[in-house]
């Protein structure tokens, strides 16, 4: 839907479930839609065995993608894999620091993301504007904002900041094509700015998720154990299999489940197509009125 819609709609390879599904959801996503689309391999730690990284290499290089993101943990193994086969490979990373790296690495596009974004911001709490600022300086390679975007007035600012583009992810979720319970968005739509929780702060291993019951648990468990948590104190609250549970059964405040401070701008839940000519709309008249403007 995203790519249909004038985007570049991006799945993760370990949602499908196994190298064998993801090949066949890039099969189905070539039925989809004739335009470009990329897959995302994230390298993160697990409580169980390791996912079958290489598995999943070979599923997206076999199955003809030709845009990868990679995301999490040192990416010089599988960049030079995806590049070696012809890849555009884009890397997230939410340091400076780690752009650098991985623009020596030979990634062609960045992915910088702010502390406003879902999931795992890092330690360093660097907010997009000062973040994407320090990325022109610095960064040769081109790179998208990614984190706590919303609407178009936020993408002409990435664009004036230096980004070459932005990346949504809590607010793509948040339409009728997602596969999210509609009580999940609904959740979205009704929440405000400050309705995420910064987990594992402590173990070093930030998380950024909606603030539902679950999360406030694990949110007490944490300051109440201080400097002597565990993640076995919080592992039965967090476990993925949870989550997944309380996805399947549309129960929100089951589990945990990411989500970006974007969620204060959240306030429908249209199709993806009708989001993004508004969104590309809002960015359109955004740039008018500053071309009338006088600084």
């Amino acid at each position: 839907a995203v790519s249909n819609a004038g985007g570049l709609g991006i799945f993760a390879a370990h949602n499908s479930g196994s190298p064998e599904a993801c090949s066949e959801w890039i099969k189905k996503c070539k039925q989809l839609t004739n335009k470009p689309f990329g897959v995302n391999m994230t390298l993160l730690p697990t409580m169980g065995p390791p996912p079958d990284y290489m598995g999943y290499a070979r599923a997206i290089i076999d199955g003809g993608v030709k845009i990868v993101e990679t995301a999490g943990n040192d990416p010089k193994k599988w960049v030079k894999v995806f590049k070696d086969a012809g890849c555009i490979v884009i890397h997230k990373c939410v340091t400076i620091r780690h752009a650098l790296s991985a623009q020596k690495l030979g990634v062609d596009i960045i992915s910088l993301d702010g502390f406003e974004c879902a999931g795992h911001p890092g330690e360093d709490d660097v907010g997009n504007l000062v973040l994407q600022a320090k990325g022109a300086r610095v960064l040769t390679a081109p790179y998208v904002c990614s984190g706590g975007i919303g609407d178009g007035k936020q993408l002409v600012a990435c664009l004036a900041l230096g980004a070459a583009g932005v990346n949504l992810g809590t607010r793509i979720c948040a339409t009728q094509e997602c596969n999210w319970p509609q009580s999940f968005k609904e959740k979205m739509v009704h929440a405000d700015e400050r309705q995420t929780v910064l987990m594992f702060r402590r173990l070093h291993n930030t998380a950024r998720v909606f603030r539902n019951e679950v999360a406030k648990q694990v949110e007490q468990i944490e300051s109440d154990k201080g400097k002597d948590l565990d993640f076995s104190d919080v592992a039965e609250l967090v476990m993925g299999k949870r989550g997944r549970e309380a996805e399947k059964n549309g129960d929100p405040d089951g589990g945990i489940w990411t989500a970006g401070q974007v969620v204060g701008l959240i306030d429908s839940i249209p199709t993806v197509k009708d989001f993004m000519a508004s969104f590309m709309a809002e960015a359109e008249g955004t740039v008018g009125m500053l071309n009338q403007a006088k600084l």
